[in-house]
């Protein structure tokens, strides 16, 4: 689509799939990830013409303001942006300390307003912008990681103002909101228990988990001209994980369904 789309988390097992899929696209790609190594190599895998890298820590507000800044002088102004990186640390309240909190907080958190604002003035001033961030289903409910939930939950309410704030522009602000997906980041748990993913299907209605590109189509789609009216949405990808609960359902009914 000629566009010049600029994609945090890149180097992840979802951030690369959105680089692929943007690039197959016929977009120009900034992936920008804090491993530049690994951002090299997924250069050599999609093309130097059609991917920027941009090597930046997402907690130095001034330092991913100048990175961005340099690939936009490259190759143009971003059209599309998806804030997609993040991470997790405590699993539970008793195992978040200080530090841990204030790390899923910044990465998640404070690492997607310091894109957007990178972003946000050219936006502004050209009338015209696509923001997609990646949240969680820990967002919408109480699921573990509850600093990253916490984050995660605030992206939501940041979404939502700005596409209040900044559709008077022509900029439209979605965040989409993946239940499990089946990448490397869950690989110590299938160690720890080889059999998760089964003992997890009982409670996605679909039995079935999204992957990366499940997760692409819903990001591609909301970048996409026919998203053109869509804007401060929060949509889960999650196999119908929060549309309820069969399981309590049915001892809450004594029916079997």
């Amino acid at each position: 689509m000629d566009r010049v789309v600029l994609v945090t988390g890149a180097c992840g097992g979802i951030g690369s799939v959105f680089c692929e899929r943007f690039v197959g696209a016929g977009d120009t790609v900034l992936a920008l990830d804090i491993d530049a190594t690994a951002l090299q190599s997924l250069g050599a895998q999609l093309g130097a013409d059609k991917l920027v890298p941009v090597a930046v820590d997402l907690g130095d507000a001034v330092a991913v303001q100048q990175a961005v800044a340099a690939a936009v002088a490259q190759r143009g102004p971003v059209d599309v942006l998806v804030a997609n990186a993040g991470a997790a640390l405590g699993a539970s309240l008793a195992t978040t300390d200080a530090a841990s909190w204030q790390r899923d907080i910044h990465l998640n958190l404070n690492g997607a307003y310091h894109t957007v604002e990178a972003v946000r003035a050219s936006m502004i001033e050209r009338q015209h912008g696509v923001l997609v961030l990646i949240g969680s289903v820990n967002g919408l409910a109480a699921l573990g990681h509850p600093a990253y939930s916490a984050a995660k939950a605030g992206l939501i309410s940041y979404t939502k103002a700005l596409a209040v704030e900044l559709g008077r522009y022509g900029i439209r602000a979605n965040i989409v909101c993946p239940g499990t997906v089946k990448t490397q980041a869950w690989q110590a748990r299938v160690e720890r228990n080889p059999q998760v993913f089964e003992e997890l299907k009982k409670w996605y209605p679909l039995r079935d988990f999204a992957t990366p590109d499940d997760i692409a189509d819903a990001v591609l789609f909301l970048a996409s001209p026919q998203a053109r009216v869509i804007t401060g949405v929060a949509l889960p990808v999650d196999g119908g994980l929060m549309a309820g609960n069969r399981l309590m359902a049915q001892e809450l009914t004594l029916e079997s369904f």
